[in-house]
C-alpha cells in the first residue's frame, strides 16, 4: 500500500524503552529476595556464555535513580520493566517481602516524578525456584492460583500508579526454550510437557486478567507476544499452504487463546493426532473465554520463511543451501529434531532462509517491513490496540578511548523500523507506543554481556564488573531527537 503522505504518530504516543528484571537488577538475594529459576539455571556449567549470570547484572537495583535520570534526560515517555516474582514472594506464595514491594514502588514513583509512564510486566521468565522445587512450576495447576496471588498483590499496591500492565512476556519463547530445547530453565526437552505447561500458563493469564478487572478498573492489561510473520518462499500453492500452517502453529496458537479464548482447530487436531495436545479440563474453556486483553504487546525482531513439508516435497540438491537450521538460541522459530511426535512442524512446513534479507552478527534476519506486516496481520485478525513492547538490535559495541560509542548500525536498524511503524499507522493500525529493547545494555540471557542492545552502554564485561559506568551511545541522542519531534524527524 503506497501513501503519498504519512500520518503523524499520535500526539500522546508512548516513546519508550524496555528491560527485564533478571537481566538488569542484580541484587539477586538482596533484602529478602528469594531465588528464581534463572538464579539456579545460570550456575549449570555450559549453559551460558563464559558462565555469566545476573547476580549483579548492571546493578539497576542499587542504581535505578541514576538510570531513571538518564531516561528523563532522553525524554523517554514510557519505561517497560518487569517485576521479579521472587523479590515479592521469596517462596513464590505466602509471606510478602515488603522490601521487594518498596523497591518497585520507589522505581515507579521515580518514573512518575520524571513524567515517564511505567509499563509493568508481571512475568518475564523468572518463576520462583521454590515453586519449581515444590511442584515443577508451570507444570502444576497450583501455579495458576499462586501467580494470581502474586499479581493481586501488585494490582492492589500499584493500581493508582500504573496504567499499563503486561501479563506474560513471550510465552511462546520461554515455553519452547525451557520445555523443549533445554536452552532455558527448567531445562526440559519434552514437547508434550511444553504444551501442557503452556496451557496452564494460558489459564494463569486468564485468571489474572479477571483479577485485574476487579482490582484495576481504570488500567489496561495484555500479554506481550514474540511475533514473527511467516512468509511463503514463493507463490507455489504448496508453499503458500506451508506458510499458512506456520502462521497458525507459530502465532495463532497463542494469540487466538489470548483474544478469542480458544485454540485454532487445525493445529489442535494435528497435536491431538500426535498425542501431544494439552489436557483440557472442565471449566478451562470458560475461563479462557472470559478474559480478553485490552491491548496486545508485540515483541518484534524477525519472522520466518517456509516451503512445503519435506515428507511430500523432499529438499532437492539445488535447494540445500536454502534450508535453515534453527538453533535453540533463535527463540522465535522452533527447530525440528527427533521423532515426528516431538516435531509437529515436520508435516506442516520446512523453514528456509529468506534470500532477500540480511542478518545481524547473531544470525537474526533484519526485516523492517516485517514489523508493518506483523501489525497489519494482528490488527486485521484481533482488532485490538497494540504496543510494540520490544524491538532492537543486538550487536558488538566498541567503547572508544574518548568514551564514545558510535552505533550507527543500531540507529539505522531502529530508524528503518520506526519508518515502517509510521506507515502501519497510516494504514490504519492502532498503536499505543514503541518500547525499544533496551534502555541500557544488559545480560543477554545466554550470551552474557557481549551482545549489547542498549541506548546506554554499561562499562562491564563477562569477567570484570568494573564500575558499571553508564555511557550514552550515539543512538541515545538520536532517539532523544526522535522523541522530541514525535517521530517526525528521523534524520
Amino acid at each position: 500500500m503506497y501513501h503519498g503522505h504519512l500520518d503523524p504518530f499520535p500526539k500522546n504516543f508512548l516513546w519508550g524503552a524496555a528491560s527485564a528484571a533478571y537481566q538488569i537488577e542484580g541484587g539477586w538475594n538482596a533484602e529478602g529476595k528469594g531465588a528464581s529459576i534463572w538464579d539456579q539455571f545460570t550456575k549449570i556449567p555450559g549453559k551460558t556464555f563464559e558462565g555469566t549470570n545476573g547476580d549483579v547484572a548492571v546493578d539497576h537495583y542499587h542504581r535505578y535513580k541514576e538510570d531513571v535520570a538518564l531516561m528523563a534526560e532522553m525524554g523517554l515517555k514510557a519505561y517497560r520493566f518487569s517485576v521479579a516474582w521472587s523479590r515479592i514472594l521469596p517462596e513464590g506464595a505466602g509471606e510478602v517481602n515488603e522490601a521487594g514491594l518498596q523497591f518497585y514502588e520507589n522505581l515507579i514513583d521515580e518514573l512518575l516524578a520524571h513524567h515517564i509512564e511505567p509499563v509493568l510486566t508481571l512475568y518475564h521468565w523468572d518463576i520462583p525456584q521454590a515453586l519449581q522445587d515444590k511442584y515443577n512450576g508451570w507444570e502444576s495447576r497450583q501455579a495458576i492460583d499462586d501467580f494470581d496471588q502474586y499479581a493481586r498483590i501488585l494490582f492492589d499496591r500499584f493500581k493508582d500508579k500504573v496504567k499499563y500492565w503486561v501479563s506474560f512476556n513471550e510465552q511462546n519463547v520461554f515455553t519452547a526454550l525451557g520445555y523443549r530445547w533445554q536452552a532455558h530453565p527448567p531445562n526440559v526437552s519434552d514437547v508434550k510437557r511444553m504444551f501442557e505447561a503452556n496451557h496452564i500458563i494460558n489459564l494463569a493469564n486468564a485468571k489474572t486478567i479477571q483479577s485485574f478487572r476487579e482490582l484495576v478498573p481504570n488500567g489496561q492489561i495484555g500479554p506481550s507476544f514474540g511475533y514473527g510473520p511467516m512468509y511463503s518462499f514463493d507463490c507455489s500453492p504448496d508453499n503458500v499452504l506451508a506458510a499458512l500452517n506456520g502462521e497458525e502453529f507459530q502465532n495463532h496458537w497463542w494469540l487466538d487463546v489470548y483474544v478469542h479464548g480458544k485454540y485454532p482447530k487445525v493445529t489442535f487436531k494435528q497435536l491431538d493426532r500426535l498425542g501431544i495436545a494439552p489436557t483440557i479440563e472442565a471449566g478451562d474453556n470458560a475461563l479462557l473465554q472470559a478474559a480478553k486483553p485490552d491491548f496486545l504487546g508485540v515483541n518484534y525482531y524477525h519472522g520466518g520463511t517456509v516451503r512445503a513439508n519435506e515428507i511430500e516435497f523432499p529438499i532437492q540438491e539445488n535447494e540445500q543451501e536454502l534450508e535453515k537450521d534453527f538453533q535453540a538460541t533463535d527463540p522465535y522459530l522452533m527447530k525440528p529434531k527427533d521423532e515426528q511426535a516431538q516435531t509437529p512442524e515436520t508435516s506442516m512446513f520446512t523453514s528456509v532462509s529468506n534470500p532477500h534479507l540480511e542478518t545481524t552478527k547473531w544470525g537474526w534476519e533484519i526485516d523492517p517491513v516485517g514489523i508493518r506486516i506483523a501489525l497489519r496481520r494482528l490488527q486485521n485478525r484481533y482488532d485490538l490496540p497494540m504496543m510494540v513492547t520490544e524491538n532492537g538490535l543486538g550487536a558488538y559495541d566498541e567503547l572508544k578511548a574518548d568514551k564514545t560509542i558510535d552505533d550507527d548500525y543500531r540507529i539505522q536498524y531502529l530508524k528503518d523500523h520506526v519508518v515502517e511503524l509510521r506507515k502501519a499507522i497510516t494504514d490504519g493500525v492502532e498503536l499505543i507506543g514503541y518500547c525499544a529493547w533496551s534502555f541500557t545494555d544488559l545480560l543477554s540471557w545466554l550470551n552474557g554481556y557481549q551482545k549489547r542492545y542498549g541506548f546506554v552502554y554499561i562499562d562491564r564485561d563477562e569477567k570484570d564488573e568494573k564500575e558499571l559506568g553508564r555511557i550514552p551511545k550515539k543512538s541515545y541522542y538520536w532517539y532523544k531527537d526522535v522523541i522530541e519531534t514525535n517521530g517526525s524527524d528521523l534524520k
